[in-house]
């Protein structure tokens, strides 16, 4: 059939992959930074003039890389808003990522629907600073006039697809990108447009969601462009995973996200019920205190970085000699503690050596990603195997300590660009679908990722052990707190 492009707009830089189309192997790849400095000089900017998207855009796929190219997909950065106006142009720049500007505006959001099992009900997630529909509220009360003028919303990959097809009339997004707004609701796919008018005061345009293996159009050239999705989706997909996987990322905070026939409404709100990016379910699970957890470790015991702490934690063995760390450093999502600290427990003469305190984070961040999973097994998710993300995910004390803690087989993929592969999967199921040759309903069958397979074997008893020290001085320090 050819071959078939994927680009992912991150929040600093936009990566491109040409891929075949029958089985997904990278053939040419581009990537180009963001020129987005930000106003203060330091940390992510808030708010990005989405043409610097285009530009970056623009920059990778410099040199030809596009040649020969039949479809396109696109993946983006979640949680940002591109305000327009009836003439489609920006409002104001786009506002992206997580802000603490907008905390304020969640909690209101809350309060005026009735709370969090009312949102949970509504859109099967409670509204949190980075979303969309926050920053709607947000924008309303901060900068009421741009918010006035605001006909049109569009989120980060919907208006690079719009853009690419020359700004027709008709604009699209995916069931994933809608998702995550808290204005599209997953159980019923349709719009809460009440919700809308809540937090911004009028009603608006929204883009129409289409099906995951629809194309948005085609550009003046004559290239097909797919419905796009966002980051997580498209990663997702670019794993090939499916039911019984989950994903864990380690960022500096975590997440746990698996593949499920429905979606899941949870009042307590640990649960955003978002959609994949093939006609399923993504549930996923937050948690705030992930690296960060290794980091203050680190620090604490004066090593120069993450490795120096694997092989020190190495050195004791599964249980940290008694010790447990709480690592709720920033407060906690999973359990929702938004206000309280870490706590280290166990401590005894004998335990207290450097190599037990750095096993013990380990333990601690893994056990508190393995509550998280335990949050959507107790929602009837199935769990056979565990796909593990992030640089941390290299370090061999995880590598240890994970399948036993999880209770299941760990797969560590190899970096790659999975967004990216993921968008151009897309793109290459929707040709597909256009040409008459794959059905709708299943995704092209590409290769998965090249990965290093590990198993509990012998130790899962001795990882249940761990887990149920830890669980004891969680109930114990924050009773029924899960």
């Amino acid at each position: 059939m050819g071959i078939v492009a994927g680009l992912d707009s991150s929040p600093d830089f936009t990566r491109i992959v040409v891929c075949d189309t029958d089985s997904g192997a990278v053939l040419r790849q581009g990537y180009a930074p963001h020129p987005v400095e930000s106003p203060d000089g330091g940390g992510r900017p808030s708010d990005v003039d989405p043409q610097a998207w285009l530009l970056s855009l623009g920059e990778a796929a410099g040199g030809g890389l596009l040649e020969g190219v039949q479809a396109i997909g696109v993946s983006a950065q979640q949680n940002a808003v591109v305000p327009l106006d009836a003439q489609g142009n920006t409002v104001r720049p786009a506002m992206v990522g997580g802000d603490k500007r907008t905390q304020v505006a969640a909690a209101d959001l809350i309060d005026a629907l009735g709370g969090r099992e009312a949102w949970a009900q509504a859109v099967g997630c409670v509204p949190q600073a980075a979303q969309p529909v926050t920053k709607l509220r947000w924008l309303a009360r901060t900068e009421p006039e741009n918010a006035q003028r605001t006909a049109i919303l569009l989120q980060a990959h919907d208006w690079l697809v719009w853009q690419l097809l020359g700004r027709p009339v008709r604009r699209t997004t995916d069931r994933g990108g809608a998702s995550g707004t808290g204005y599209w609701s997953a159980a019923t796919g349709g719009y809460r447009t009440d919700l809308v008018e809540l937090a911004l005061g009028h009603q608006v345009m929204l883009p129409e969601v289409i099906g995951p293996a629809d194309a948005a159009g085609r550009t003046p050239e004559g290239l097909l462009i797919s419905v796009g999705t966002g980051e997580t989706m498209a990663a997702a997909f670019g794993l090939g995973i499916g039911l019984g996987d989950a994903v864990v990322s380690l960022g500096a905070s975590g997440s746990v996200m698996a593949v499920h026939p429905e979606a899941l409404v949870d009042g307590s709100g640990m649960i955003t019920a978002l959609a994949d990016a093939t006609g399923m379910h993504l549930p996923v699970v937050t948690t705030l205190n992930a690296v960060r957890t290794l980091r203050g470790a680190a620090e604490l015991l004066g090593l120069p970085d993450l490795e120096s702490l694997s092989d020190l934690a190495m050195k004791s063995t599964p249980g940290s000699h008694g010790l447990v760390l709480l690592p709720y450093l920033e407060g906690e999502r999973t359990p929702n503690l938004p206000h309280t600290a870490g706590t280290l427990a166990g401590l005894r003469r004998e335990s207290m050596k450097a190599e037990h305190l750095a096993r013990a984070a380990f333990e601690g961040m893994l056990c508190g990603l393995a509550d998280a999973l335990d949050v959507l097994r107790g929602r009837g998710v199935e769990v056979r195997r565990v796909f593990l993300l992030g640089p941390a995910a290299e370090l061999p004390a995880v590598q240890a300590a994970a399948p036993m803690l999880f209770g299941t087989q760990v797969v560590v993929p190899q970096p790659a660009d999975y967004a990216a592969i993921g968008a151009a999967r897309q793109a290459a199921w929707a040709l597909g679908a256009s040409q008459g040759t794959l059905d709708v309903r299943n995704p092209p069958a590409w290769q998965g990722a090249v990965a290093q397979v590990l198993e509990p074997g012998e130790e899962l008893a001795v990882g249940q052990a761990v887990r149920q020290q830890f669980v004891a001085v969680r109930e114990q320090t924050h009773p029924g707190a899960l």
